[in-house]
């Protein structure tokens, strides 16, 4: 079967409450609409229509991981669809980005919690509505910046990205906790040649990395209070927790508020804008189908 066909098949077999979606009374076909998938791939919709119909014959690597993710598969089917599209599936030795799913189910019904995916390099891999709600889009930065280490050490799109964010534990905690987590990663996965390039880019563009870098210990990745600046509700303080499933090497990003906090508060706010947001470019996708 070909990558097309592949791709039709199992957005067909998915569950739009799976992927953290609503199916309506008036919804014609089963599965994922393409706009939906296109959404959660961060793809144009047109992009996905000429992926499905065989005019889009040669998608990169990340395109081919984002449509996976999305789409849910399992190992062997990520592999499938790699090779579908004449490329090698990932290798157990690199920095692996596949989400499993159930951890996709889980983050999907969690929609009223800003959520991201993080791979052990700190690539983010997929993210929900109130994400970017909360921090903004990051399908609006080059993939390959796509990284915290980018975002903190950069000075490209990444680094613009990032809205100004102050932590409990102090300004150089959270960014030396990066660094020794990837430090830790390198020796997990000597071989991963992104990751390699990641870490001496840096150390040799930024004094401040370096520096970390040298110094690092242990990861300290820990539960703490952030303080986002956000342009449209203010400053909004969140417990920003950092989740692992036993057996993959991911990290799930969830930031929560106690409820009936004003901070609560300013988060079902950007709830219910996020919610607004979806639903009109839907509407304006499906009118173009």
């Amino acid at each position: 079967m070909n990558f097309g066909a592949l791709v039709r098949q199992w957005r067909d077999r998915l569950d739009p409450a799976d992927a953290g979606f609503t199916r309506t009374a008036k919804s014609r076909a089963p599965g994922l609409r393409r706009e939906e998938l296109a959404h959660l791939a961060g793809l144009s919709v047109e992009y996905v229509l000429r992926l499905e119909q065989g005019r889009a014959t040669h998608p990169s690597t990340q395109v081919v991981a984002a449509v996976s993710r999305a789409l849910q598969l399992r190992r062997p089917e990520r592999d499938q669809l790699y090779r579908a599209a004449g490329l090698l599936p990932p290798q157990d030795s690199m920095v692996d980005d596949h989400v499993p799913p159930g951890v996709a189910r889980l983050v999907a019904r969690l929609g009223d919690v800003p959520i991201g995916i993080f791979a052990a390099d700190w690539r983010l891999l997929s993210w929900n509505d109130l994400w970017i709600a909360l921090h903004g889009d990051p399908a609006l930065v080059p993939e390959r910046e796509r990284t915290i280490a980018h975002m903190l050490f950069g000075t490209g799109a990444a680094a613009a990205y990032l809205r100004p964010l102050r932590s409990e534990s102090g300004p150089d905690a959270f960014a030396a906790a990066i660094v020794a987590d990837l430090k830790e990663a390198t020796v997990r996965y000597p071989a991963d040649p992104g990751l390699a390039a990641l870490v001496t880019g840096f150390r040799q563009t930024s004094p401040n990395f370096d520096q970390l870098w040298t110094t690092a210990g242990a990861s300290m990745i820990t539960s703490e209070e952030k303080t986002i600046s956000h342009p449209e509700i203010g400053d909004v303080t969140l417990d920003c927790d950092v989740l692992t499933v036993r057996g993959v090497d991911l990290r799930i990003v969830t930031y929560t508020a106690a409820a009936g906090s004003a901070d609560a508060g300013k988060l079902d706010l950007l709830r219910v804008t996020s919610g607004q947001s979806f639903r009109s470019a839907g509407r304006e996708a499906e009118s173009r189908r």
